[in-house]
């Protein structure tokens, strides 16, 4: 949501922190809070004046008329506050519905002051501006200040002056109180602006001759600001409605919802109740809790959450597993009833994200049949058919009841079903395969477009758009009727490859002479031009970084669809708008702060512009244009019958409901002739009334279909419309939302404007008033269907609809990579790999994730263990390894490959050329003896030669032995490293049989010449050999093979690669020049004739 509310200390202290005015405001900061555990003596300590002035202390925990309800101690000392407390601290209180206990107190000085010096200020957001309201009474009996209280509206854009506060609110306040109230007023206006608040009240603000006091205050900001106000709010806390408690769960799916694209919610209601939820979609998981309720189902709700955005498969499962643990803690006499419900999807892979769900089954399988949970499952959307075969699939093999539904069954029926209401049906009836809406069985390749592009009850004119009229210099402009025609053209803001595909693919179903996308917008890359699909041809399509040339280059387009992200959609959107060329804007993005939504509605009202959003997934009208994901995918499209217009209009909050609507209405009518969803925030720059005069004014639309939502009063303008005569087409109206006044505190839903804050604002309400009025309003959101098909036939039984013949759409060819995701193909792998995994979650290496990894503390040797040898070696050797690439880091600058690497640095090279550089001398002459000496000793050990034999069977050969040998080092000068590593290996080796083989042959080198020791290379091919052979993690062919495949040069190539790398940073921050060998170190032996 975006109005959240904060505690009256938080309001407080930003008021104190950033209030800017002339005004002296009092006791700033001098506010202390009070617990159960509050070390009184330490309060006492940080906050001096508790001991020295009069108190004033109360519960700071969302409640409201706490001086009505006894909840305000006034003129205590702070051992009086102390007495107070003891009686109402950790106890239980009523407030309202609400039951609650009263946990958290805010400790403040008493002001004593004449009632007359009482004042009442509140300023509250609009659509239109911000509301300001003053009354020269305040107090605990203000009364019913919307009635009474002074008005001032603050219109978008604009700035408050002290002179209209005074003139318009301050006319019944005393004289010598008029300049301070004046100053404070603007200044607490300005703070509101500043700070993103949405609503700010102080009742009473009391003036006296030292300056102002806020006694009481109450408010909310806007919290998807955070972005923007991160810096003065700092980690705001937002406490829950009083009588419910704030859970850790809920804090837990709070953090992963932040982190997370996707959307995820969850509030506990009652977690001793039978019935949870688990439902896809902000729209759709609200009327399932009405459904619930409706059918008596309100005590034993546990929950309202929903899932949305598209989640991947671990954050589905980390949501699914918080529920299921929550589900599981207590038993019902009953059983318990999991309802994993939502809408046909537009754009989740169904399958993938029940891939969590299962998941999470699987592991709470024990708990869930001990507790007697019974699953009932129904979802739509792409893939949903593997999905649900998946969730069946686990049902049957954990032996936990889920009984599973698709889009044939109408969305609420399985609440029904769980709750006991309805049979539940041995075999569902299935739709038909993804696939076989796809891979077309018609023998015709295309239909004409003239037979599928009429609407099915009018004949086809042959002009179908109204343009916008002119209007009068100096008004706004008028707004066009028809938003979108066979002809539109559209630019994609966003690389939203997959939306442009999906437009694509129904402009091709629709018969549409040329794609409705003319360019896109990326401003992270160049201009470029990016590849799709149109029909079975690859097209390009531009892709420009900047909009203005977009615009100039494409002079048709009309549409922008925005993909932009919250924190950039409000500059793109404006500077949209700055082209007359565009009519429609679609802003998809969720979290657009409420206050920058304002600034766009107006500038689209001056501009003439429709704004679709934000928040939405778009609009569709069939057989013409879609808005980015709108409609689902192809099959879902196929299947609504989207490809081609019918005779019903409809206008929605939700996204996903709106999809949902698609289904009905494909069932129950000859179909949709254009359907929008207005999107889900408090503010949605068009609204339902702006779209049902439009569909009320176009010929080919027969009835409208209007799904409304708890929160604001715009469904009451459909009422006056009905009631005055400009709506006189058949509205079907159905507001979600019914079950908030069941509930005993307040729950925020899904989307930001679903909230009401006055009855008024009820669906209830708005449903009664609607039916009131004339629109067909079904007695609950499960018979919406029933109600529209009731209308339609009553409309075709006139004549007013005519119902054509159905005609099929051309096939489209599937996408590969869809094609491989419903598994009706299967394609050999470019290359296999068995070490690494890095598509999950979580980094998994040779089976072990990374977690893991750090958790057993393997450290490096352990890593290379995995990576290397598919093996948890042991800790020895793990240590082993990485002594071995501490003694081959390095040996100084002179060896061919540290040589190699200077000069390369010294020649203005790069890191990577550099390396490279020294790594390529790496051989059987420097450094790669590791191999050659483990093969050579390993062979001559296992024929059984004893050591004398090998030496001169080498020496007969011609052969060097590799690995022994050493310029400096010598039997009288031992090289310290082999030294080190013996002494490891012998202490700590099983067995050591290749080792002691080879040091028997270094015992008759070094006979014969000291410095024919085994070296640092040989030794550890040798000492490898042993480590693979005797660990036990290796069969002797497996070890053999590892000798054989080069993977011990691969420990003097990774450890001498550090010091390779140091050699490149010390002659760079040396600053070395260019390296220029010298002539008196190069002997210059020329053939004699030309010396002669």
């Amino acid at each position: 949501m975006s109005a959240k509310a904060i505690s009256e200390q938080t309001g407080k202290e930003f008021l104190s922190k950033y209030i800017c005015t002339s005004a002296a405001v009092q006791n700033r900061f001098r506010y202390a809070n009070a617990t159960a555990e509050t070390d009184w003596e330490r309060l006492a300590q940080e906050h001096p004046w508790l001991l020295t002035e009069r108190l004033v202390v109360k519960p700071d925990q969302l409640i409201k008329r706490r001086g009505k309800l006894g909840l305000v101690g006034i003129n205590l000392d702070l051992q009086g506050v102390q007495e107070w407390l003891k009686t109402r601290m950790m106890k239980e209180t009523t407030v309202g519905k609400a039951k609650g206990v009263l946990k958290n107190f805010l400790i403040e000085p008493f002001v004593p002051h004449p009632q007359e010096e009482e004042f009442y200020v509140c300023i509250y957001a609009t659509r239109e501006g911000d509301q300001v309201l003053f009354h020269h009474e305040g107090g605990v009996e203000v009364g019913d200040v919307d009635a009474k209280a002074e008005r001032l509206m603050v219109a978008v854009n604009d700035k408050l002056s002290e002179d209209q506060v005074t003139e318009q609110l301050l006319t019944h306040v005393p004289e010598d109180k008029k300049q301070v109230l004046a100053s404070f007023i603007v200044g607490l206006f300005n703070l509101y602006e500043d700070l993103y608040f949405t609503y700010l009240e102080i009742n009473p603000i009391v003036v006296t001759k030292d300056g102002v006091y806020i006694l009481d205050m109450a408010a909310k900001i806007d919290a998807t600001a955070d972005y923007i106000c991160k810096a003065k709010w700092g980690d705001v806390e937002f406490p829950p409605p009083f009588g419910r408690e704030a859970y850790p769960e809920e804090a837990y799916i709070a953090d992963l919802d932040a982190k997370s694209g996707a959307s995820l919610k969850l509030t506990l209601l009652n977690p001793q109740g039978r019935i949870w939820t688990m439902v896809a979609g902000g729209g759709a998981s609200v009327v399932y809790s009405d459904t619930i309720c409706d059918l008596g189902g309100v005590e034993e709700l546990a929950n309202y959450g929903e899932y949305s955005g598209a989640p991947s498969e671990q954050q589905t499962y980390d949501y699914a597993k918080t529920i299921l643990s929550l589900m599981t803690r207590e038993k019902h006499t009953q059983g318990k009833v999991l309802i994993i419900g939502g809408s046909i999807a537009n754009f989740t892979n169904v399958a993938a994200t029940f891939k969590g769900i299962v998941r999470a089954i699987k592991d709470y399988q024990g708990p869930l049949k001990e507790h007697e949970v019974t699953i009932f499952v129904r979802r739509g959307g792409p893939n949903y058919q593997e999905g649900l075969r998946v969730m069946g699939e686990v049902g049957k093999t954990t032996g936990i009841p889920i009984h599973v539904f698709g889009t044939e069954t109408h969305m609420t029926a399985i609440v029904g079903m769980a709750l006991g209401h309805k049979p539940i049906p041995n075999q569902p009836p299935m739709d038909a395969h993804t696939a076989n809406f796809l891979l077309n069985a018609s023998n015709r390749a295309a239909t004409p477009a003239t037979t599928r592009t009429a609407s099915f009850s009018e004949a086809r004119t042959s002009n179908d758009v109204t343009p916008a009229k002119k209007c009068k210099a100096g008004l706004p402009a008028a707004k066009a009727t028809t938003l979108f025609r066979k002809q539109t053209k559209a630019i994609v803001w966003g690389m939203q490859t997959r939306a442009v595909q999906g437009m694509l693919d129904f402009d091709y179903v629709c018969s549409r002479d040329e794609p409705s996308v003319a360019a896109m917008v990326y401003p992270f890359t160049g201009d470029h031009k990016q590849k799709f699909y149109w029909g079975h041809k690859e097209i390009l399509l531009p892709v420009f970084k900047n909009m203005d040339d977009a615009m100039k280059k494409h002079p048709e387009v009309d549409v922008l669809i925005s993909f932009a992200s919250l924190r950039s959609a409000f500059d793109s959107t404006m500077e949209a708008m700055q082209h007359p060329q565009i009519h429609t804007i679609a802003i998809i993005a969720e979290g657009i702060p409420e206050a920058q939504t304002r600034k766009i509605i107006k500038m689209a009202d001056e501009k003439g512009v429709t704004i679709i959003g934000p928040a939405t997934v778009g609009g569709i009208k069939p057989g013409c244009f879609k808005i980015g994901n709108t409609g689902g995918m192809l099959d879902n499209i196929l299947a609504s019958k989207l490809y081609r217009p019918g005779s019903v209009a409809y206008v929605s909050r939700s996204g996903g409901m709106s999809n949902e609507l698609n289904n009905i209405i494909s069932r129950t009518t000859d179909g949709v002739y254009e359907g929008v969803a207005i999107g889900g925030d408090r503010y949605p720059g068009s609204t339902f009334m702006d779209h049902v005069l439009r569909y009320q004014d176009t010929p080919g639309v027969k009835m409208i279909i209007v799904l409304g939502e708890i929160g604001g009063t715009e469904e009451y303008k459909i009422c006056e419309g009905i009631g005055e005569g400009r709506i006189t087409k058949p509205v079907v109206c159905w507001c979600i939302g019914t079950c908030a006044t069941m509930f005993t505190s307040e729950v925020q839903f899904g989307h930001a404007g679903a909230c009401a804050n006055q009855a008024s604002e009820t669906a209830v309400a708005k449903n009664q008033a609607l039916r009131d009025s004339g629109a067909y309003v079904p007695k609950s959101f499960d018979e919406l269907g029933d109600v529209v098909k009731t209308v339609y036939d009553e409309l075709v039984a006139n004549g007013t609809i005519i119902p054509a013949q159905e005609v099929p759409p051309p096939t489209v060819p599937m996408d590969y990579s869809w094609a491989r995701e419903l598994g009706l193909i299967r394609k050999p792998a470019s290359f296999m790999t068995s070490i690494c995994d890095e598509r999950g979650q979580e980094l998994i290496y040779a089976g072990m994730p990374i977690t893991e990894v750090f958790k057993e503390e393997m450290g490096l040797g352990g890593v290379l263990g995995l990576l290397w040898f598919q093996r948890r070696l042991p800790r020895y050797a793990c240590q082993f390894i990485e002594m071995c690439l501490m003694v081959t880091a390095d040996h100084g600058p002179a060896v061919s490959g540290a040589h190699n690497t200077i000069v390369c640095a010294r020649a203005g090279k790069d890191l990577i050329s550099s390396l490279t550089s020294g790594l390529l001398t790496i051989g059987d002459r420097f450094g790669g003896a590791l191999d050659a000496a483990a093969k050579q000793f390993s062979k001559a050990f296992d024929s059984g030669m004893v050591p004398m034999e090998f030496v001169n069977k080498m020496k007969k050969d011609g052969k060097l032995i590799m690995g022994i040998g050493h310029r400096v080092k010598s039997i009288n000068n031992p090289d310290m490293r082999v030294q080190i590593l013996k002494d490891y290996v012998k202490l700590n080796f099983p067995s050591t049989q290749l080792l002691d083989y080879a040091l028997d042959v270094e015992k008759i080198t070094t006979s014969k010449k000291p410095n024919l020791i085994l070296n640092v290379d040989g030794f550890i091919g040798v000492a490898f050999v042993d480590l693979l052979r005797t660990c036990g993690g290796f069969t002797r062919d497996e070890a053999d093979e590892f000798v054989e495949i080069g993977a011990l040069n691969g420990i003097f190539v990774l450890g001498r690669s550090m010091g390779f790398i140091g050699h490149y940073l010390d002659q760079k921050r040396l600053k070395q020049g260019l390296y220029r060998h010298p002539w008196d170190d190069i002997s210059y032996v020329l053939p004699e004739h030309m010396s002669m």
